[in-house]
């Protein structure tokens, strides 16, 4: 993954950052066993994927023709 640049776009970055703190919400409230804080924390986490989705959507994600096949050493002898 790290030779495709996988993840390395900014619509990436900012919807797990969102889903993160969502997660970080919804744990801190169930600990103080506060439902609707929970389900709060996890409508951050869906809004986080909307986010992304939409950043990717407007050209902010990873292009659809970055990942190229992979050719293995047995396609190369042959």
């Amino acid at each position: 993954m790290a030779g495709s640049s996988h993840g390395h776009t900014p619509a990436a970055w900012t919807g797990v950052t969102i889903a993160f703190i969502g997660f970080c919400v919804s744990g801190a409230f169930m600990v103080l066993a506060e439902p609707l804080g929970f389900w709060a924390g996890m409508v951050i986490v869906v809004a986080g994927g909307i986010v992304g989705w939409i950043m990717s959507a407007m050209g902010l994600g990873q292009p659809k023709d970055a990942h190229k096949a992979l050719v293995t050493s047995a396609q190369t002898e042959s």
